[in-house]
Order: C-alpha cells, then structure tokens, then sequence
C-alpha cells in the first residue's frame, strides 16, 4: 500500500476547473516533486491535501485512511505536515516556541492543569522543550533557540518553518517552493537539509519548486502539471527532456 495515493482529485471554482483527473502515489521515504508553470494548479493541489480546499472528485488515501475533505487540523494528525510560499512564522514568538507550537498536536493535559501550572503541565514542557532542541540542532538553530524568530536571516527563517512541520510528527512533509529567496550556497545546503530529514525521520517528501536545478537535483520522482492536468511524469531524466514539458514552459505546439 502506497503511504500517500491520489485518485482522480480534481476541484472547480465555479466554472474554472482548477485541477482535474490527478492521480499520483508516494511510498515511504519517496522524494516527489510537483512542477509546471504559474498557474498550474501546483498549490491548489497542496491545498487539497491539507484540508484547505475541498475536492469536488477524487480521493486522497493517506497510508490507508481516506483523508478526503477532512479538517486541516484532523489530516496534520493524521500524518501530513507543510510549509507555506511566504513564510508564515510567528515573529514575535521565540525560534524555540515556533517549534513547540508544532508538538502541540501530541501534547495532552486538561485545562486546569494548565491554568494552575500543575506537576503534569510541567514535565510535559520541559518534554516538549527537550523534542524542540532537538529539531532546532539538526537544522543547526539552536545557538539562536531563544531569539525572535523575526531575527533569523531568511535562510534560516525557511529552516525554521521545516522544522515546526516536522514537529508535528508527520508521514509526509509538503514543502511549497523551500528554495524561493535563497541564494546559491542557501540553496545547496537546503538540498542537503532535505535529504537529511529525509533519511533521519523517514517521511516522504512532496514538494513545489521554480528552481529546475534545485528539482532535478533532489527529486527522484517528477509530476508536471499544467492548467491543472498532468502532462509528464518520471524521473528528472525524462521530464528535462519531456516536449510537453518544453512548450508549457518555453511555448510552441
């Protein structure tokens, strides 16, 4: 069984049909890239998958659930975790409690326990702090754990958002457009970045990218839409030199 498979997904606005007939699968481990020009439908897809927008067609079984137009809240529990184009971290917050806010999802206590600061609520902080550490040292944060996260240079911002998703536990980590921004030394040690959280966590990886040298170096697995269909999909090799490929980016018959 496939950890994530996608069948016939697709979802109209209106008159627009956005994205149609979709079908895709990822196993365990896979490093997947979704590609095609502005407009493709790529995020909409992404969406989708974590509850944003309901499916008009089509399923999405998530190791063996179907996880179809459920709350975004109920798919991040059960197992899939994202990032976001811009980057929507809480600036304010410390890079430390921007992680915490991630292990949220698996922390249990009741109300009271919380209010008054009981034993409980206690050990599951000091918990909670120890699992947030951790992340932040594999992405090499931590010397910077209790600044603002607004602090961070850009690079270290993107780190910080893969980081808060990972601490939600997830089976499968959607990461739209990590590179956007990123110089070329940012963007070589987040490729190595991802393969390492890769390897380390085991979740598969799905992910939006405009940087083809940045696709074709991480993605083992290529999906290419365009208005909102699939037009190619395989290996890097296949799709550098796909023709559909070349006249949804480069134009021609």
């Amino acid at each position: 069984m496939a950890l994530l498979e996608v069948t016939n997904l697709g979802i109209a606005f209106g008159g627009l049909q956005a994205v149609a007939q979709l079908d895709m699968k990822l196993e365990k481990g896979d490093l997947f890239g979704l590609i095609g020009p502005n407009g493709a439908g790529k995020t909409t897809v992404f969406n989708m998958l974590t509850g944003v927008y309901r499916p008009t067609e089509g399923d999405i079984i998530l190791d063996g659930v179907n996880i179809t137009g459920k709350k975004p809240e109920k798919i991040c529990r059960a197992g899939i975790a994202r990032t976001f184009q811009n980057i929507r971290l809480f600036n304010e917050l410390t890079v430390l409690d921007n992680v915490k806010v991630g292990l949220h999802n698996q922390v249990r206590y009741n109300m009271w326990t919380g209010v008054f600061r009981l034993p409980g609520y206690r050990e599951k902080e000091r918990e909670m702090n120890k699992r947030a550490m951790k992340l932040l040292r594999i992405f090499d944060l931590d010397k910077e754990a209790r600044l603002p996260a607004s602090s961070l240079p850009y690079g270290k911002q993107r780190k910080l958002e893969i980081a808060r998703a990972l601490a939600t536990n997830p089976k499968l980590l959607l990461l739209d457009e990590p590179a956007a921004g990123m110089n070329p030394n940012e963007t070589e040690e987040l490729m190595n970045t991802i393969k390492s959280v890769r390897d380390t966590f085991g979740v598969a990886v799905l992910l939006i990218e405009h940087d083809m040298n940045f696709v074709m170096g991480i993605c083992e697995h290529i999906v290419v839409l365009d208005y909102g269909r699939v037009i190619a999909e395989g290996p890097g090799e296949v799709i550098r030199n796909h023709p559909k490929v070349i006249a949804a980016y480069l134009g021609g018959d």
